[in-house]
């Protein structure tokens, strides 16, 4: 069950390239129950390349007000002259919108010229990031991904403002690591063990222990935002296990916070996020605490 206290959606920005996948992006915003006064930008950023075919640049634009005037959105429109990525960053560090929304083709990022925009804007680190993926079929099921960090607290608070439809399912999961009971001797390339089984079992229940009270945590935190949230607990390696049950459950967002903290609740942090928006065959919301910024 979806029910926001708070909507903190009033600022969008909407990345637009004109094609199917910025399509799918506004079709993804309108499904959004949005206040009143949200308002929302859609920059189109042309490069000095295409100075030559302003028309087409134009007549793309005009489909993005038609897209955006069908579902009674607050707009305005703005096109800019530039490079994608440098244009976006600048244009966003002087308005400071509550989210970006950027559309790519299906999953992988860097197939496409908006793709690799997309990603560099996400790894820019500056502000929550929803990436949408073409094609778009409505937001039935939504995965949030937590390490238990305080990155984590923001983003349960920030999905109880984004007013996620009222139909939506909502699922927490958190990823144990596997304990590494071996290890290897160079040169000799043996292999030793580093635990008894009786260590094994110990750390294997605490670590257990430890998920389902990051799960508990995060399933009062997100009550306290209004929203009831299904636990998923998984061991392995984390990108895996996430991108399976994504796979596996027909999941159509993936949320997670874009940094962690500590050993054991850390493995959001750097290239675990960066491989989760560049495989993840859903659309992915980056949701960046203010104190990151």
């Amino acid at each position: 069950m979806i029910a926001p206290i708070k909507n903190r959606l009033l600022n969008v920005l909407l990345a637009d390239d004109g094609a199917l996948d910025a399509h799918s992006a506004i079709q993804l915003l309108n499904d959004l129950p949005h206040v009143r006064e949200c308002e929302i930008t859609a920059l189109r950023v042309f490069t000095p390349l295409e100075g030559s075919e302003f028309s087409n640049v134009e007549a793309e634009v005009e489909k993005t007000k038609d897209l955006l005037k069908s579902g009674n959105f607050n707009f305005h429109s703005e096109v800019i002259m530039g490079y994608p990525s440098e244009t976006i960053i600048e244009y966003t560090s002087q308005h400071s919108p509550d989210l970006i929304v950027m559309g790519v083709k299906e999953k992988g990022l860097l197939g496409d010229l908006l793709g690799s925009v997309a990603a560099n804007v996400v790894h820019s680190g500056k502000w929550p990031v929803l990436i949408v993926r073409h094609p778009y079929n409505g937001l039935k099921r939504v995965l949030l991904v937590t390490d238990g960090s305080s990155t984590s607290h923001f983003t349960y608070e920030y999905l109880g403002g984004f007013s996620l439809p009222p139909q939506t399912r909502l699922e927490v999961m958190h990823v144990i690591p596997s304990v590494r009971t071996v290890f290897m001797v160079e040169p000799a390339g043996l292999v030793l063990p580093t635990l008894t089984p009786e260590d094994e079992a110990r750390l294997n229940r605490e670590n257990e222990i430890q998920g389902d009270e990051i799960l508990e945590r995060a399933c009062y935190e997100l009550g306290m935002q209004g929203m009831e949230a299904k636990r998923v607990l998984r061991t392995g390696d984390s990108v895996e296990q996430i991108l399976n049950y994504i796979e596996t459950n027909q999941i159509d967002m993936l949320v997670c916070g874009s940094r962690g903290i500590g050993n054991l609740t850390g493995w959001l942090l750097g290239s675990v996020s960066r491989e989760l928006v560049l495989r993840a065959p859903c659309s992915v919301l980056v949701v960046r605490s203010p104190d990151k910024n």
